[in-house]
């Protein structure tokens, strides 16, 4: 049977790529992270969810930004051996950033959210600006597309769909984060962002370690950029 138009399947894997970078990206308790949960048990669940929105529209404008800058800096890196070093380089900062998000305790920092709700769009809007005075997200997108192999210029299509799914990601993380300290509102405390920020670094380094021996092990073949 002859299928009448060509169907790109492998557009899934872009999609499941964007999908995992945007949680990555959100995932790590910054300030951010600790304002929507504050917000979540002070004001209500949906007063939070809308704080990961404005960081999730933030997020989105950086890593539009790195893909658009790293697709032009391709050519270069279409050998072998220079996709070796860039896959190796992306999975050493993941395993860096993995390991201080372990170590950090972001409680440290943390300051009483404001007694008024205030309007839905201004808890938004103050996310946003808190997410992107913070160009440090830069490195962690150059990162992991260089890890996952999301920038292929050749493929603008696949590749545009992979960015565009990053806030996929970004947001379903805020709705599941929001989801469950509102679920355990009652006995949720701040040991509990200590904790989380633990899994996820535990998630990030293990993930990247098992990244980082295939690369070096030749246990699978990298994707090509060209």
């Amino acid at each position: 049977m002859t299928i009448p138009f060509p169907i790109q399947l492998d557009i899934l894997d872009f999609i499941f790529k964007g999908i995992l970078i945007g949680i990555i990206a959100s995932a790590p308790m910054g300030p951010v992270g600790i304002l929507c949960i504050q917000r979540t048990l002070n004001k209500g669940r949906w007063y939070g969810f809308i704080t990961g929105v404005g960081a999730a529209i933030s997020d989105t404008i950086y890593a539009l930004i790195v893909g658009l800058g790293m697709s032009f800096i391709m050519e270069p890196l279409q050998n072998p051996a220079n996709q070796f070093i860039l896959q190796i380089s992306g999975s050493i900062i993941l395993l860096l950033f993995g390991i201080y998000c372990f170590m950090s305790n972001p409680t440290k920092k943390l300051h009483k959210s404001g007694k008024t709700k205030g309007t839905l769009f201004h808890n938004g809007l103050t996310a946003f600006l808190v997410t992107f005075s913070n160009p440090m997200i830069i490195f962690l997108f150059m990162a992991t597309f260089a890890q996952f192999a999301l920038i292929q210029p050749s493929r603008p299509v696949e590749m545009g769909v992979g960015l565009l799914c990053i806030p996929i990601g970004a947001l379903l993380w805020w709705y599941g984060l929001t989801w469950l300290v509102n679920k355990i509102h009652d006995i949720f405390n701040m040991n509990g962002i200590l904790i989380i920020n633990r899994i996820i670094g535990s998630v990030v380094i293990i993930f990247s370690l098992i990244i980082l021996i295939g690369t070096v092990f030749n246990l699978y073949h990298l994707p090509s950029y060209y």
